[in-house]
């Protein structure tokens, strides 16, 4: 007998016909021998529907009411896909979040959870009942209603597989699965068969919809397999799964379109220990979630920080980002929200080379500019204006082919979850599991390893023109001097300049990358290069979605006084770029700063943070 979780979306159970159908597959699942929760959300629009009522009576409700009035939603839902069970000959219970044992933090509408109680659940087990959970929400230590936020559900869903140690967690959606981009912007998307957790959740934080990032940071941390399927017809369809050798075959798995972005920067910043960490902990405080952060080489001491939140921050994001500007003795404060934000990702970046040349070219093909750039070592973002984002993601999507079915080894029979009553043995890092149930807060953020590497180079190009072609151009002739490059940053300019910087992975392919980089500029460009450069990235699970840690990162570069030259940062990790004498000291500070020994290089709690 397995334990199995299901999890149903809005669209999957928005009409009587479909809560009938999620029924049926329930009781089918308890049939074939297996203990089953069931995880909804709301029906339809039923939570959009809320919020517009809200607003009506309140432009600005308080967060609280709200979380109380949006959450009754998914009580709707449990309690009517409950009524069908029945109707089927069925036994069932509907639990609300508090009831299942939930308990979150006090963060209305954003709130993490920090327990799940089993319990209730192997009780109704022992009972031979359908546990059916609403999603999207929790209870906090005084009992007040909290909602999760986007992708709730999703969160929800895996959590509870991960509390009562399911053998997998089937996402029912009304898409077969995860595709290689959005079939609503390319046509031809593929779907895929398997995906890699870091690859799904490099995805997911670019703008891939189907699967929310704070659900795979619990499906890594505590290893749940998921399986995204069909609410409507029985195909297998995509496994979210342990990464294995094979899959670094596939150069690129997928791309992703985030048309929401906003971008927002500060000009005029004071080059000095601090800086940085002044400016981002305020946004950490109000659990604002910042992606792209880009930071480049000072000028006469002084430089600029760009960075791209969500939307519907905005306005709060600015006042903040305005404060810290006066704190600091920076300069004006800047945004745009005619951008978007587009990305390649996959495993085989860590092993084939020419991506990003073949990214930068496929945009300038087609005369798509380039605003900003950050890189991981599995994924490529850029910035584009937002008018040109879908045809960018075509450009990109054509580039890789990734609509043809890529060469990969077949994918371990065990992950493709197709038919049961006989569930696959799933085997997944078992030491992270085992340090991920031990963390006061199940969605703590796990610090994996803090890593310096003392033998980067750095070239920065100043003066280069703003328009397109220029990045595909400089990386075309840097990867023909078969220099392999590590990080790119481009920031934003002025005047219709800009500026990109890269390291080298090695301090001896700087001359070279210099030479070509020169050659491939017009002469009113300057180009500058320090080989005494060192790279220090923080990894763990979770770094985007979890601000503090960026600002923890940062805030302890400032204790020990080193100098940040340069920022990216990606959902693994977050790296910055230091003087190669502060390398050492910035290790043991970073060290010391997320609890992990000298000789450690495995996962730890990083404490307890939001």
């Amino acid at each position: 007998m397995g334990v199995v979780v299901m999890k149903f979306g809005g669209t999957s159970v928005a009409t009587p016909e479909k809560i009938l159908l999620a029924a049926r597959r329930a009781l089918a699942e308890q049939q074939a021998g297996n203990k089953v929760v069931v995880v909804v959300s709301a029906r339809g629009k039923t939570t959009d529907e809320l919020i517009a009522l809200a607003q009506q009576l309140h432009p600005n409700p308080p967060a609280r009411e709200l979380d109380m009035l949006v959450a009754t939603g998914e009580q709707e839902s449990i309690a009517l896909l409950a009524m069908a069970i029945d109707r089927l000959g069925g036994q069932a219970e509907s639990l609300t979040g508090g009831q299942m044992g939930i308990v979150t933090d006090n963060i209305h509408g954003k709130a993490r959870i920090v327990s799940i109680s089993t319990q209730r659940i192997h009780q109704l087990f022992e009972r031979g009942k359908i546990a059916i959970v609403a999603g999207f929400q929790g209870v906090d230590a005084d009992h007040n209603i909290t909602t999760l936020g986007r992708g709730g559900s999703d969160t929800t869903a895996v959590a509870v597989a991960a509390a009562i140690q399911a053998d997998v967690c089937d996402i029912f959606t009304d898409v077969d699965g995860v595709f290689t981009t959005d079939p609503r912007f390319v046509p031809a998307a593929r779907k895929l068969e398997q995906v890699s957790y870091d690859e799904m959740l490099e995805l997911a934080s670019v703008g891939a919809g189907v699967m929310h990032s704070r659900s795979i940071e619990f499906a890594k941390k505590f290893g749940v397999v998921i399986h995204v399927r069909n609410a409507a017809n029985n195909n297998a369809g995509t496994v979210i799964r342990p990464e294995a050798p094979e899959m670094e075959h596939i150069v690129v798995r997928g791309a992703a379109l985030a048309p929401g972005e906003v971008r927002i920067t500060l000009r005029d910043v004071p080059d000095r220990p601090g800086v940085v960490y002044g400016v981002f902990s305020r946004l950490a405080a109000a659990n604002i979630v910042v992606d792209m952060i880009v930071q480049n080489i000072a000028v006469e001491g002084r430089t600029s920080v760009s960075f791209t939140t969500a939307e519907h921050d905005l306005t709060h994001t600015l006042e903040l980002t305005e404060q810290a500007a006066r704190e600091i003795g920076a300069g004006r404060v800047d945004f745009s929200t005619d951008v978007a934000k587009v990305s390649v990702v996959g495993l085989g970046m860590r092993v084939h080379s020419g991506v990003a040349d073949r990214m930068f070219r496929a945009l300038a093909d087609i005369g798509v500019n380039i605003h900003l750039i950050t890189t991981s070592e599995i994924k490529i973002s850029v910035l584009v204006d937002r008018g040109r984002g879908v045809e960018a993601l075509q450009a990109i999507h054509d580039e890789f082919a990734l609509q043809e079915r890529q060469i990969e080894a077949k994918p371990d029979p065990r992950y493709l979850v197709k038919a049961r009553p006989s569930l696959p043995s799933i085997e997944a890092d078992d030491r992270l599991r085992e340090i991920a149930r031990n963390v006061p807060r199940m969605e703590d953020i796990l610090v994996t390893d803090v890593e310096l590497d003392e033998n980067q180079g750095r070239v920065t190009l100043w003066g280069v023109p703003d328009r397109p072609g220029v990045s595909a151009t400089v990386f075309s002739a840097v990867a023909g001097a078969r220099v392999a490059v590590d990080m790119i940053v481009q920031g934003v300019g002025d005047d219709g300049s800009t500026h990109l910087s890269f390291t080298t992975a090695l301090r001896s392919d700087l001359e070279a990358a210099v030479a070509m980089a020169q050659k491939s500029l017009p002469s009113s460009a300057r180009v500058d290069a320090d080989g005494e450069m060192a790279k220090l990235s923080v990894r763990g699970v979770g770094m985007r979605s979890h601000s503090s840690v960026a600002v923890r990162m940062f805030r302890a570069l400032a204790d020990a006084g080193v100098n940040i030259q340069l920022i990216n940062t990606s959902e693994l990790h977050i790296t910055v770029v230091v003087r190669k004498s502060d390398g050492a000291k910035a290790l043991t500070a970073l060290r010391r700063e997320f609890g992990l020994a000298e000789s450690d290089h495995g996962a730890m709690p990083a404490g307890t943070v939001n």
